[in-house]
């Protein structure tokens, strides 16, 4: 009994990936950049060795006196000063007062200011002006490319912030496992999702070989990347791994969708039915799946207790659909008491008479036989029966064990105008004639 279509419902949820690159750059950079721009060039021409010989330019003291007073006006957020002291560091002399180093760490800081008042395209043309200085020490070229690279995506130039991250690889020896990511994240947004996908799983196996728990990001973008390519084997994968670190409702529940998909039915019920049991399932959709999936599961029992807690606390909604779920469900359970003020909701919502004709028939089981004959017949008046014949055949049971017989027989017929029921009308009718023929002869005897 398959109730639903997974791939509809498991598209929507996979499709929307938690990772945004634009927001999670201006993260990093607001962690990477820091205030000490002078203090972090200084410390990145001592602490990394250069891997090419360069003369790097003294910077001079008088220099690094007026940046150092800039710098002091920046941490203090007293912006439009520093920015003023280098403009006159600019101005007095030009810039061919400054010699390269310092001309770069001028820029650096310029870029700093701009960054800080969110214009970062101001931003980003003085780090270029930063790595256009000839001679600047070698790791201050290598970190700001990186920041370039980073300014591009922030300003959602995916193409460019690939290209600038390109050449940040060129250069550096260790790229760490957020580079990787950040790559990942400007293929993503190009879709070129093979080279996206590539770049992800390095950096999740890097963080794995060390012994380091990959982000909740990493995976998630993978996850998308993957079922975009249509590999549900490997989707399935990464949500089993994310769920052994990082377990949430939604992945419980895309993983039972994927189960889905790859028709494991058992394991689709238990990752759903792990969630539920966990009461992660706050949504009406989700619990109408769970009932859903309990009834292809063959659980009858516990798909009624679902809709029936839903339909009470309102996290389910009171539609003529619902309520017909949870009636075919106590039904299919053998509890008929309960499957009848269901489908009578059911019907009382719809807009047919099918919910009747149904009703009826759990009435007849019930053997609340006058109530089956209204409700069939409340079904046929309004309409919309899609087996007027089967409906007829249920009245002319209600009718026959009511001691109707002129009624049963009438119902009979008309079922038995139909082929599909022909058969069993012509049975039912001689049946009733034997039934009353004993009758007669008990009677008279």
């Amino acid at each position: 009994m398959k109730c639903f279509n997974s791939l509809v419902w498991t598209r929507a949820a996979l499709l929307a990936v938690p990772l945004l690159a634009a927001q999670a750059m201006v993260t990093q950079l607001q962690t990477g950049l820091g205030v000490a721009a002078l203090g972090t060039a200084l410390a990145q021409e001592e602490s990394k060795p250069e891997r090419e010989t360069r003369r790097t330019p003294a910077l001079r003291n008088k220099v690094y006196e007026k940046l150092a007073e800039a710098q002091a006006a920046a941490e203090e957020k007293d912006l439009n000063k520093a920015a003023s002291i280098l403009d006159d560091m600019i101005d007095s002399g030009g810039k061919n007062a400054l010699n390269s180093y310092e001309l770069a760490n001028v820029y650096n800081l310029y870029a700093f200011i701009h960054y800080s008042r969110e214009d970062y395209g101001k931003a980003l043309k003085a780090y270029e002006n930063v790595v256009a200085q000839p001679d600047i020490p070698l790791a201050m070229e290598i970190n700001t490319k990186y920041t370039i690279a980073q300014l591009y995506f922030v300003q959602e130039d995916w193409q460019k912030g690939i290209d600038a991250l390109l050449e940040w690889f060129a250069v550096t020896e260790n790229p760490n496992a957020n580079a990787y990511v950040l790559l990942a994240q400007g293929y993503y947004q190009t879709k070129d999702y093979d080279k996206a996908l590539l770049n992800v799983e390095k950096a999740i196996n890097m963080y794995k070989a060390a012994d380091k728990l990959p982000k909740e990001q990493w995976y998630n973008l993978a996850r998308f990347l993957y079922f975009e390519k249509n590999d549900v084997n490997k989707t399935v994968d990464v949500l089993e791994e994310l769920l052994k670190y990082y377990p949430k409702k939604q992945y419980w529940v895309q993983l039972s969708h994927m189960y889905g998909e790859q028709k494991k039915e058992s394991q689709q019920l238990a990752a759903m039915e792990t969630a539920y049991v966990q009461d992660m399932l706050d949504k009406g959709s989700e619990q109408v799946t769970m009932a859903y999936l309990y009834l292809n599961g063959e659980v009858p029992f516990k798909a009624a207790k679902v809709m029936d807690q839903g339909l009470k606390n309102k996290s389910i909604e009171p539609t003529s659909k619902n309520y017909e779920i949870a009636a075919s469900a106590w039904r299919q359970a053998q509890e008929v008491d309960k499957a009848i003020p269901a489908m009578e909701e059911a019907a009382a919502r719809s807009d047919d008479g099918e919910l009747y004709a149904r009703l009826g028939n759990i009435y007849l089981d019930g053997d609340q036989f006058d109530k089956a004959i209204t409700a069939i017949n409340k079904g046929l008046a309004r309409g919309g029966v899609k087996r007027p014949d089967s409906a007829r055949l249920v009245l002319g049971m209600a009718y026959f064990n009511e001691k109707q017989y002129d009624k049963a027989r009438q119902a009979f017929k008309a079922a038995g105008r139909d082929k599909r029921s022909a058969k069993y009308a012509s049975q039912w009718i001689q049946y009733m004639d034997s039934e009353l023929e004993r009758q007669r002869s008990l009677q008279e005897g």
